[in-house]
């Protein structure tokens, strides 16, 4: 099954939109008269994590971005915090006219969700956090993002983007080959190679630390919440869940078995039902 055929069954369309001055790739899909659903990847990710997601969401007005500096989405040059990418999804917003959005984010991706969610709660009709990052500065999860990430980008051999995949995954069998020669003609493109320092800014100790979500913070989002979690994620704890989980009122946990960082890709067949039940509870 390649990242096509996964496609196939509905119309979509890859384009580039001016969100405030950075040309932003997007892929969309689905009802454009619906409620807008928009898909946010981890750090040094890019849209196609979510192939085997889009089309069971075809009822709604479907988005999966390349978020800032990520993919072939423009690249300013300088460091990113939060809350660049927090104003970033909002220039895409408002760029595309979406005026409130279920946000779906794995990892970097929830944890700009959830920023957006507190500090924009006006544009967030709904939060799925999936593996999120953001409530923790572990150094030695710092260390293994930024070095193997650094060492598949600045050494043109494929298999060291395989290697960075397979990372995430429980089962290696999930990092299909289609998905590393994407990440790899990424990773690779000249622009991303010298960008790569800035996109892993977040994985230095201060800057991490002062973007971090406080149990505060988590406590002010009053959006519905779902919470997916792999029994098997190398880059956070089970407790990491839990803990969010206890910080949003009301938000729902969901822990999959046999899952590593990517639950809606490694457990999509789980996953796109629970999302679906969720989104049209969270419905206006």
């Amino acid at each position: 099954m390649s990242i096509w055929t996964e496609l196939s069954p509905i119309p979509f369309r890859v384009e580039y939109v001016d969100a405030a001055g950075v040309p932003t790739r997007a892929l969309r899909a689905g009802n454009p008269d619906a409620e807008s659903v928009v898909f946010l990847h981890g750090t040094s990710g890019h849209l196609e994590v979510f192939t085997r997601n889009v089309v069971a969401h075809a009822e709604y007005d479907v988005h999966a971005i390349d978020m800032l500096g990520h993919g072939y989405t423009g690249k300013p040059d300088r460091p990113y915090e939060i809350a660049d990418y927090v104003q970033h999804l909002v220039d895409y917003f408002d760029a595309v006219g979406i005026a409130r959005a279920h946000i779906v984010g794995e990892s970097l991706g929830g944890w700009v969700g959830a920023r957006t969610a507190a500090t924009h709660p006006e544009r967030v009709q709904s939060l799925q956090l999936l593996c999120a990052g953001g409530t923790v500065a572990n150094p030695a999860v710092m260390e293994r993002i930024k070095t193997s990430t650094r060492n598949a980008v600045t050494t043109d051999d494929v298999e060291l983007t395989r290697q960075r995949l397979r990372l995430l995954m429980a089962d290696p069998e999930d990092a299909t080959e289609e998905l590393v020669e994407v990440r790899h003609a990424i990773y690779h493109a000249p622009d991303f190679v010298a960008n790569v320092d800035n996109l892993l800014s977040l994985q230095d100790m201060e800057r991490r630390t002062r973007n971090l979500l406080t149990p505060e913070e988590l406590a002010r989002i009053t959006q519905p919440t779902l919470i997916v979690w792999g029994r098997e994620n190398p880059f956070g704890e089970v407790p990491e869940a839990s803990a969010m989980h206890e910080n949003i009122p009301g938000s729902q946990l969901e822990l999959f078995e046999r899952c590593g960082h990517w639950p809606q890709h490694e457990q999509a067949e789980l996953y796109n039902p629970i999302s679906l039940e969720f989104l049209r509870k969270a419905g206006r």
